[in-house]
């Protein structure tokens, strides 16, 4: 028996994805939710920094201050892991277009955006080596080579696998529509 009104997912069930007036255009944010794998991988990685740091404690208590501040460094390496691992993805706002990767993060103006457009391709799955057939989100630059571009989103990563196939289409299509309200040509 489904229970709609317990359920977070609700309010993103909605057709009508109309931005609220008091909505900041200037704020970064993030045109999807973080998918089933992501979060997955981030709560067993908050999971395991939580026993490191109980390990912490316990080694605090009784071997020496140096050993248990290395086992809490260890810990707090996890948890800020955890952390970027949630962030991962694309973000948008009137300025422009973020692709926060695990390691770096990539921030395009608008007026450096040729295009942003959906393609059918070879994807990585989950970012693996193995590559499957999917789409992808594909940004061009102005004065860049448009030969290959590396994807911002697949429909095979951690954000969209696992989900329906509409997830991608209207994460995809949101940040289109960012960028051609945005671009100037």
């Amino acid at each position: 028996m489904p229970l709609p009104f317990l359920t977070a997912d609700r309010a993103f069930d909605t057709a009508d994805d109309v931005a609220l007036p008091y909505d900041d255009r200037d704020r970064w944010r993030r045109p999807y939710r973080p998918g089933p794998w992501r979060v997955g991988a981030a709560a067993l990685l908050l999971l395991l920094a939580s026993f490191v740091l109980f390990a912490a404690v316990i080694i605090a208590a009784t071997a020496t201050p140096a050993s248990a501040g290395t086992v809490f460094a260890i810990a707090l390496v996890g948890v800020v892991c955890a952390l970027r691992l949630l962030r991962m993805g694309v973000w948008v706002s009137s300025r422009g277009l973020r692709h926060v990767a695990f390691v770096s993060t990539r921030t395009t103006s608008w007026e450096q955006v040729a295009s942003v457009r959906t393609v059918q391709q070879p994807v990585r799955w989950l970012g693996l080596p193995r590559t499957v057939q999917g789409q992808g989100l594909v940004l061009v630059r102005r004065g860049r080579s448009a030969e290959s571009p590396a994807p911002l989103l697949t429909s095979h990563n951690a954000d969209f696998l696992g989900r329906d196939r509409l997830a991608f289409d209207r994460a995809a299509d949101t940040v289109e529509a960012w960028a051609a309200e945005y671009r100037r040509d």
